[in-house]
This record gives structure tokens, sequence and C-alpha cells, in this order.
């Protein structure tokens, strides 16, 4: 079944599809190419599905804009000034400060990402963002995963964090338990990293993917498979640096 969605002067053509899987509620799709998808019980009414879409409209169209967003911006980087890079989803504008003699440095400040370095060039620029990436990465993960551990009853205490530049993987979780992730999730939304964390808190209680594994997700994070679906997604454009 195909639908359209109407919201204020846009539409969005969706598919409906029937899923065993579910048994009450719709599931809900947006894929990074603009695509909306809807599952939906089997035998569900016409009638209920367009209401259940429409009530999320704004949250399917913000969606749309998002990876809009993400694409437009995912160009090759020259990291001169007005380039855009992204930090826990939001876009900032790189401006940069050339001066000899500094030390390269960033700051976050007034909606922009401030690169003082002592050329001023694409190496310098990288160079400088790597760096705050992996700083602000390992802060914000550290932060995050406390706080997750403290909620999860076989959690005694947060893992070890180590940080790891990888191509393929968000992360991964040792049999000793130390989690190991990739600090380029940090330009990842916020939630997106938050589904990472708790997947790999739950790999100590269970080491691989199981029935039991995906029970405890599903308990701790009922949306986490919009999360997962959106950041594998973004991947390619979070990945580049």
């Amino acid at each position: 079944m195909r639908l359209t969605l109407r919201y204020g002067a846009r539409t969005v053509d969706y598919d409906v599809q029937e899923s065993a899987r579910l048994t009450a509620k719709l599931s809900i799709q947006v894929e990074p190419g603009g695509t909306l998808t809807v599952e939906v019980p089997a035998g569900t009414p016409e009638s209920k599905i367009r209401a259940a879409v429409q009530k999320r409209a704004r949250w399917i169209m913000d969606h749309i804009d998002r990876f809009e967003e993400y694409r437009r911006h995912a160009l090759a980087r020259d990291y001169s000034s007005g380039e855009t890079h992204f930090y826990l989803g939001r876009r900032y504008k790189l401006k940069i400060i050339t001066e000899p003699r500094a030390k390269r440095s960033l700051r976050l400040i007034a909606g922009r990402l401030e690169v003082i370095a002592p050329e001023g060039d694409g190496t310098d620029v990288r160079l400088a963002l790597q760096r705050w990436y992996r700083v602000r990465a390992l802060a914000y993960f550290t932060s995050r995963i406390t706080r997750l551990a403290a909620e999860l009853p076989w959690v005694d205490a947060a893992p070890p964090i180590k940080l790891l530049t990888m191509r393929r993987y968000w992360g991964s979780c040792s049999p000793k338990g130390a989690v190991t992730l990739n600090p380029a999730l940090i330009k990842a939304p916020a939630h997106c990293v938050e589904y990472v964390l708790l997947h790999e808190l739950c790999h100590l209680a269970e080491h691989n993917h199981s029935p039991r594994f995906y029970r405890l997700l599903d308990r701790h994070m009922p949306d986490w498979r919009s999360a997962k679906s959106e950041l594998d997604g973004l991947s390619e454009m979070v990945l580049a640096v």
C-alpha cells in the first residue's frame, strides 16, 4: 500500500508494509535518502495508519530535512573558512585564524568552530579538528556511559573507554568488558550515540547478539532500531573528517 502524508504545503509518499513482529504500535522509518516507510501490524485499518503518520508529521519532516542537510554538506573537505563540520548532529561553520607563532587549537564558540593555527592550511585545520573531536568524544562518552551504567542492573561500574579510529565500526566490547569507541561517533546525533553506548553495555550481560541481547536493548531503548537506522545511513558522512 502506498499513501501520502501532507504537512502544510509539503507532501511525502510512503510505503506501508505489514510486519509479523509488530503487535500493537506502528514503526515509522525515515531513510537517509528521504524515503519514508511505515511498518504496521497485520490488518491495521488504513484510517489508523494515516492518523498515526499524520501525528508524527513534524518529526518526519524534521528527519527528512536533517538528512538533506547532511547530504548537502558532505562534500570533499578543503578545511577552509565557511566549510561546515558536524558535532553531536549539529552543523557548525569553520572560522580559521592564522597566527604564525600560535599553537594549533580549536574551540566551539558562538555557533562556530574557531581554529587557530600557525599556517592555517588544510593540514593544520584537519589536525586541529581531529584532536578536538577526540578530546570532546572521550569526555562526552565517559559522562554518558557512566550515567547509563548507573541505570542498568547488570553493570556494577562504568567500563573503561578507549578511542580507536575505525572505518566500519562504531564500537566494540571485549570479553573482559573494555569498551572501544570510534571518536567519529561524536559527530552523530546524541540519540545515536546513546544507542551505541547502550549496545556495548548490553554486551556486558550478553556477549553475542542473542534474543536476550535484543530484549535488553528493547527494554532500555525501545526506539533503538530507528537510531541504528539513522546512524547507519549517516556513516559515510559522519566518518568523513
